[in-house]
């Protein structure tokens, strides 16, 4: 684990799929400064991970919770992991 930095996988809910919302959430973790990846669930959701320092972590999160424009997030669920010293982001299909 990389001193000062956290993980976080975060699993949101609600219209989240086929509105943009892992390309957008690329581009948020690209201005926020975070590594992890993004990918779409079976169930509808969508599970991002998310790893940096905790306030870009905190910020990142903050935008997870509101999503792009044409989501509708109903839910964000988030459990804290150890960090695996992830240097980029990916959005996986």
């Amino acid at each position: 684990m990389q001193r000062g930095v956290v993980r976080r996988r975060v699993v949101v809910r609600g219209v989240v799929q086929g509105v943009g919302f892992r390309w957008w959430c690329a581009q948020e973790a690209d201005r926020t400064g975070v590594a992890g990846w993004v990918r779409n669930r079976l169930d509808g959701a969508v599970e991002v991970v998310v790893e940096g320092e905790q306030t870009q972590v905190d910020a990142m999160l903050a935008h997870l919770a509101d999503g792009p424009r044409h989501a509708r997030v109903t839910g964000v669920d988030v459990v804290a992991e150890p960090s695996q010293g992830l240097t980029a982001f990916e959005v996986e299909p």
